[in-house]
């Protein structure tokens, strides 16, 4: 008699079980997840691709001494600010981390509004074929318009699912067209196992109303000022590195100098709300993402409050899953 074939399909019990709080700068994902991680025994991995970088605290709304100490936080000042850092690196650490927080029985809790960091920390990682690295460096020489131009061109599919300011991923798909013929919309579907490594709740912060989350933004850049930001933008070593340098709440300061601070803090607000907005961009096209809004409700504690227990409770129903 022959013996019954093994059952290979993945069942979500079998996969580690990670929460994600993303949204716009401002909106409170940090506090939300702070609450969450008190009362499930979450350990807080940081999304920020900015946070990654020691010395650059004030402007990047690092969690304080006093929070970190009370629930751990993992990819907060890893690196100078004189280090490129990059997606793949922060994948490697990221899947690490979780790996860590999952062995010690604990909830791993993503936090913050770098979109394509959480993607890649998240995402199976697909074949991608080696091409010449002199295609990459003609590539460079484009603008974003041109390269998004060429992508939608070339493979229409992969350039539906990526932003247009996601330049080193439109390069990377453009590269892969060029040295093989093959789009990687293609070399994906070759590739793709189905297979995921977590069972992933994405929780998205909102507002209804755009105009509370811009006052929020500007009074946030105000507070950065009065905790002195200029002083940390002035004590930053040199040289920093480009990404780094792109930083909103250090890069006004490094292309308007300190004679003006309050012009200079304008810009920031401003730079920070279009920031925002590309955020919300991001998030808004990754239909996984279950959002709640700050301001509905009484739009204060109250609905703070209903939040936190919403998000429990769809953490405890996927924990209950067999």
């Amino acid at each position: 008699m022959s013996e019954k074939p093994t059952d290979t399909l993945q069942k979500p019990s079998d996969l580690p079980l990670v929460l994600a709080i993303v949204g716009p700068t401002a909106s409170g994902k940090s506090a939300l997840a702070m609450e969450v991680a008190r009362r499930t025994g979450g350990e807080i991995i940081s999304c920020d691709s900015m946070q990654i970088y020691r010395g650059m605290d004030i402007g990047t709304a690092k969690p304080t001494e006093e929070e970190r100490a009370e629930v751990p936080h993992h990819l907060i000042d890893i690196v100078p600010p004189s280090v490129e850092f990059s997606c793949a690196d922060y994948r490697v650490l990221a899947r690490q981390a979780v790996a860590d927080i999952v062995s010690r029985g604990k909830l791993p809790i993503f936090c913050g509004g770098t979109g394509l960091y959480l993607d890649s920390a998240l995402e199976e990682e697909r074949f991608a074929p080696d091409v010449d690295k002199s295609i990459r460096e003609e590539l460079k020489k484009l603008s974003p318009d041109e390269l998004y131009r060429k992508l939608k061109e070339f493979d229409p599919e992969t350039a539906a699912k990526t932003h247009k300011n996601n330049v080193r991923r439109v390069i990377r798909a453009l590269e892969i067209y060029i040295g093989t013929g093959i789009p990687k919309s293609e070399w994906d579907r070759r590739t793709q196992t189905g297979k995921k490594s977590y069972r992933a709740i994405k929780i998205g912060l909102d507002f209804h109303d755009r105009a509370k989350l811009y006052e929020r933004i500007n009074a946030r850049v105000d507070q950065m000022i009065a905790a002195g930001l200029v002083e940390e933008v002035k004590k930053l070593p040199v040289p920093i590195c480009k990404t780094a340098a792109q930083a909103i709440g250090y890069k006004e300061f490094f292309e308007h100098g300190f004679d003006n601070v309050p012009l200079v803090a304008e810009l920031i607000k401003k730079d920070t709300r279009n920031y925002a907005k590309r955020q919300l961009t991001w998030f808004r096209r990754d239909p996984e993402i279950k959002w709640f809004y700050i301001d509905e409700g009484d739009g204060g504690a109250e609905n703070f409050k209903n939040i936190v227990n919403s998000v429990i409770d769809i953490v405890n129903a996927a924990k209950s899953v067999v």
